[in-house]
């Protein structure tokens, strides 16, 4: 179990974590969440005891990563897959983690053959391509066999074969009671894999329940309503306080009003409705809308650039 209390870091004038508090339980992949910017390597870094916390304290079973017994049999990492050294081979670069780490030599095999590399074991990392590095740092995460595994942006890399491995990898872990950390940007593979999230914000925690929750939160802000009046329903809705799109499909997507409200003002008002509908969010469409205000590096979008000229 790893257990945050109060836990905040400054980088100079940088606060990257802001008094977080959370408990990871066994069991479970937890995904890790957030913008650019918003604490999450830092937190992580914290939890593995390669920065010290500026206030508050984080324990794994208990203790301070820095005071556990055989630390790579308990926890396993990956920040960084490219973290290796390019002269080494696949097989040397993992027999110096376990020769320095006082791992069985077996485990090197072991490792390259669940992270399919065992072709590949005596090639230089520098010839590698990025999944194949990303699967060279699962592996050196799991050399220790841990009951905790970190990984940071796993899937970078992976083509659609590797994703899936991944994916079963980390569901597997969970399923022996092992605790699974997975930090990603890509939502879709994070609805797939996790159980339970933790979400921050430039740098304060704003989140943290089962997926199944998170995203139903979002799923009861929006009503899909099929109406043959929709442009007097756009008009009532507006006048209630409400918002209204159209979804393109012949149904209107109405927000901030409750089913049963809207159902009164279309009762109320004569106009005849054809379905109403909670709209059900993807995890994607619940991060997106509760990180709105925590984006720290906003882009342009097309129709902000105006015109293109002299391409043809």
């Amino acid at each position: 179990m790893i257990e945050a209390r109060g836990l905040t870091k400054r980088y100079g004038r940088t606060l990257a974590v802001d008094n977080v508090s959370f408990t990871i339980e066994r069991g479970k992949v937890t995904g890790f969440l957030g913008p650019n910017g918003a604490g999450k390597t830092s937190t992580m870094r914290l939890i593995l005891g390669l920065d010290r916390p500026t206030a508050g304290a984080v324990t794994i079973n208990g203790k301070p990563f820095g005071r556990l017994a055989g630390p790579m049999g308990q926890v396993g990492a990956l920040l960084d897959a490219k973290a290796v050294h390019g002269g080494r081979s696949a097989y040397d670069h993992l027999l110096c983690l376990a020769q320095t780490n006082n791992l069985p030599r077996r485990r090197v095999d072991e490792v390259l053959a669940l992270a399919g590399l065992t072709g590949a074991a005596r090639k230089r990392a520098k010839g590698f391509s990025l999944g194949m590095v990303q699967r060279l740092g699962i592996a050196a995460a799991l050399l220790g066999n841990p009951q905790i595994l970190m990984c940071d942006e796993p899937a970078n890399g992976l083509d659609p074969e590797g994703i899936l491995w991944m994916r079963n990898l980390m569901k597997a872990l969970a399923a022996e009671g092992r605790t699974v950390i997975v930090s990603s940007h890509l939502m879709s593979e994070m609805e797939n894999i996790a159980d339970h999230v933790l979400v921050l914000g430039r740098g304060r925690l704003i989140a943290n329940c089962p997926v199944e929750e998170f995203v139903a939160a979002d799923s009861q802000r929006s009503f899909r309503v099929r109406t043959p009046q929709p442009h007097e329903l756009t008009r009532i809705v507006v006048a209630a306080g409400g918002t209204i799109t159209d979804d393109g499909d012949g149904t209107v997507v109405v927000s901030g009003l409750e089913a049963g409200r809207i159902w009164e003002l279309a009762v109320g008002n004569a106009v005849r409705l054809h379905e109403l509908a909670p709209v059900h969010a993807s995890l994607e469409d619940a991060f997106m809308e509760l990180t709105a205000a925590s984006v720290e590096f906003r882009g342009d979008t097309a129709d902000q650039l105006g015109p293109t000229r002299g391409v043809s």
